[in-house]
């Protein structure tokens, strides 16, 4: 004869949470919401589960398998019968799932994009890494990529690919990359020790000026302001990330730390009063 199992009138928590696929603390986490009704203690004071507190357990382990969040689980469990709120529960379910496999298919694009470069370049947005696809390997530097990263931080993908067609000059133009490197050693050298008003620093900015311009010139000549152009017109803020994940620019300026000294602020203050003249100008 086989021996007959007798299951428990109730058990303790261990048991429960075990049985259910959960855990003490989210039991636990669920008397505290109202999730689930806390039962009565035996002469141990400690909380013992019944039939109809598993099978309610249960359920709320289906509900959290599919996505249904704690708070409208608590609604579904305190409905009246009424299938309007479970209807609305379900279509914010299918908005939730939706996102969540948008979000995965951009990330699934983020690593292919990250293997076929083969470089932290691939992290950029699908629209700067297209941009950046012609340059050969090692074409960028890691301080190219890292202004790239901020701006596409601040300015979103569009301003990250207008940036791009700079540093696509500077990789296809040795001179002006020869260039920029020194005047990048000449600004680095405008450290603390340097008052904002020594004439290096007026002459510094009047030739990152000119540099600027013959950069200006050489992406007109390369036809990437064309290219520029094109990316306003066709570009579509809802394919590429999240545009409210971006900050203002005002308030990344008091974020984004950078070590320049007074006299490299002012360095840089005299670029912005120069192109912005010769904007004027033009005009």
């Amino acid at each position: 004869m086989y021996p007959f199992v007798t299951p428990p009138r109730q058990v303790k928590i261990g048991a429960a949470a075990a049985f259910a696929g959960t855990t003490p603390r989210a039991i636990r986490h669920y008397h505290q919401i109202g999730l689930l009704p806390e039962p009565e203690r035996g002469g141990d004071g400690r909380r013992r589960y019944g039939y109809d507190d598993m099978i309610r357990l249960l359920w709320i382990r289906r509900m959290a398998d599919v996505g249904i969040s704690l708070d409208d689980m608590r609604a579904a469990f305190d409905d009246s019968g009424d299938t309007g709120d479970i209807e609305e529960t379900l279509g914010r379910l299918e908005e939730s799932l939706a996102a969540q496999e948008a979000d995965i298919k951009r990330r699934r694009a983020a690593v292919a994009r990250l293997r076929a470069v083969g470089s932290p370049q691939g992290l950029l947005s699908e629209l700067v890494t297209d941009r950046l696809g012609h340059l050969p390997p090692g074409a960028l530097r890691a301080s190219d990529m890292e202004a790239l990263l901020v701006t596409e931080r601040i300015f979103g993908p569009l301003g990250s690919a207008l940036q791009a067609g700079v540093y696509i000059v500077l990789a296809t133009h040795p001179d002006l990359r020869a260039e920029e490197d020194r005047l990048d050693e000449a600004e680095a050298a405008l450290d603390d020790g340097v008052d904002p008003d020594d004439p290096r620093v007026e002459e510094i900015a009047v030739q990152r000026y000119t540099h600027h311009m013959a950069l200006m010139r050489a992406i007109t000549a390369a036809g990437l302001d064309t290219a520029d152009d094109e990316l306003f017109e066709t570009y579509d803020a809802d394919l590429a990330e999240e545009e409210d994940t971006r900050m203002g620019a005002l308030e990344a300026i008091t974020k984004m730390p950078y070590d320049f000294s007074p006299a490299r602020m002012r360095c840089m203050e005299r670029v912005a009063q120069l192109v912005g003249q010769d904007a004027c100008a033009d005009s």
